[in-house]
């Protein structure tokens, strides 16, 4: 009864008033897969040895119903089970499978209550799986559980399988000798201490990790931030130097008109560096996060792991009233002594310019009074476009340093704003880390003395077990 209730089942059954000289047939009905196939292997593995046919083929009086563990039977299961009952079978039923379903429990109560007519039915739950893992590991209380034991001696008690003396008596030495198998097992477990063993390997596992998980935690904190700081800067440096070749290029290609309005342009596309390197950051802040998640187990990260990060994000829409700025624009352009030389060279080059022009012409004495005023006028015209173009170079130069100095500020701006993100998100989720682990650390502490109780009451049940072990084997072999 304590050790081996699939074994007793069994000798109440092959003991039982229904005994007969031939073996049993039983009618396997249930669906032809790989589980119910399964179950047929082990169950012939079982003497007395019970022969089950693969449909009801002919009537035969006990027949063994299959049930499926994921969901209730169905109408047409239940119209077999009517006229099984209407043929006067005798019904064994089984659960087949329950170890692939979490809601088994269920689905069997509801089957009962669908099968149950004015006796309670029982069904036994099987499975096949457990019962071919248990018999290569030599685990008896999984073979227990499969059921598959439990199912034969039902059998044999419905069906009569009948052994004749030396059969009966071969069941009942394999009963014994499993029994005290089972029994020499618990024995060298209680002698060798491996009934604690399990204990002492989780005390020793939470003993080893003595901060709580701390140190993974902040050496994983320490270094991903460093890293993340290279890469930021480095991420802006980058984004500013391509800034700075598209706005000198855009400067190039400006009209004279355009100029006025580049520095709203070179703000807005400022603006869109920032959100990317926000986006960028909040990012890497969030892979950091995770990582320390993972660095300490689960269980240490009690609380709301994602506090971190919504922080983060909460720090990121303070921020955005300190944008990086350009400013408002460069300020006018003061004319020097090269400018004042500039109009000077070129009023000479025009005027020799138009002279030049008008020269072919002094060989008509007819028009010889108006080369003056033509040569006038076109020298005018020239000097006034070399000073307008030299004043546009001279424009777009100062506008291209102003550029310059603006993003050399605005990046100085952007590392600081990384930087300042980067320090405050190490003092929360180093606050983080030292409040997870501490509390760690307690429930680590009570857990190891709950252990210690538990080591302490093995070892003063361990001479009244080994004492009922020996007195179950001198009562066996009495037997």
């Amino acid at each position: 009864m304590r050790w081996n209730p699939h074994g007793l089942a069994l000798l109440l059954a092959v003991q039982s008033d229904m005994l007969a000289a031939s073996a049993a047939s039983v009618a396997l009905i249930g669906a032809d897969e790989s589980n119910s196939l399964l179950l047929r292997a082990e169950l012939a593995r079982f003497v007395p040895r019970i022969e089950l046919l693969p449909t009801e083929s002919r009537p035969v009086p006990v027949a063994c119903v299959l049930l499926e563990a994921g969901a209730p039977i169905g109408r047409e299961g239940l119209g077999t089970v009517q006229r099984l009952r209407a043929d006067g079978t005798r019904i064994v039923f089984a659960l087949d499978g329950f170890h692939a379903h979490r809601e088994w429990r269920e689905v069997l109560e509801r089957d009962v209550s669908l099968l149950s007519t004015e006796d309670r039915v029982e069904i036994v739950p099987v499975s096949a799986r457990m019962e071919t893992a248990a018999r290569v590991s030599g685990d008896a209380a999984l073979a227990d559980r499969s059921g598959v034991g439990l199912l034969h001696a039902r059998l044999v008690a419905a069906a009569g399988a009948g052994p004749s003396a030396d059969q009966a008596e071969i069941v009942r030495e394999r009963v014994l000798a499993e029994t005290r198998r089972r029994i020499g097992i618990e024995l060298e477990k209680l002698r060798g201490g491996g009934d604690v063993a399990g204990l002492r390997a989780e005390r020793a596992t939470l003993l080893a990790v003595n901060d709580g998980g701390r140190g993974a935690a902040m050496g994983v904190l320490r270094n991903r931030l460093h890293l993340a700081r290279v890469d930021l800067l480095h991420e802006v440096g980058v984004r500013i130097r391509g800034l700075n070749a598209v706005a000198r290029a855009d400067i190039e290609r400006l009209p004279r008109s355009g100029l006025g309005g580049f520095p709203q342009g070179l703000q807005n596309s400022v603006e869109k560096i920032t959100r990317e390197v926000d986006r960028v950051r909040c990012q890497r802040l969030a892979e950091l996060d995770e990582l320390i998640e993972k660095a300490v187990r689960a269980s240490e990260l009690a609380g709301n792991p994602g506090a971190a990060l919504s922080a983060q994000v909460g720090a990121l829409s303070a921020e955005s009233e300190r944008r990086p700025r350009v400013g408002s624009g460069p300020e006018p352009r003061c004319g020097g002594v090269e400018d004042h030389l500039m109009i000077a060279l070129g009023a000479s080059a025009g005027f020799g310019l138009g002279r030049l022009v008008v020269l072919p012409l002094a060989l008509w004495e007819a028009v010889d009074y108006a080369l003056a005023p033509v040569s006038l006028l076109l020298g005018a015209a020239a000097a006034g476009w070399v000073v307008r173009a030299r004043r546009q170079l001279a424009d777009r130069a100062h506008l291209r340093q102003w550029v310059a100095d603006a993003l050399v500020n605005v990046k100085a701006q952007l590392e600081q704003r990384v930087v300042t993100a980067l320090v405050e998100a190490e003092e929360r989720l180093t606050d983080h880390v030292v409040r997870t682990a501490t509390a760690h650390l307690v429930e680590t502490d009570r857990r190891v003395g709950e252990l210690e109780a538990q080591l302490r009451q093995a070892a003063q049940r361990r001479p009244a077990l080994l004492a009922a072990c020996e007195r179950d084997i001198g009562a066996l072999d009495f037997a």
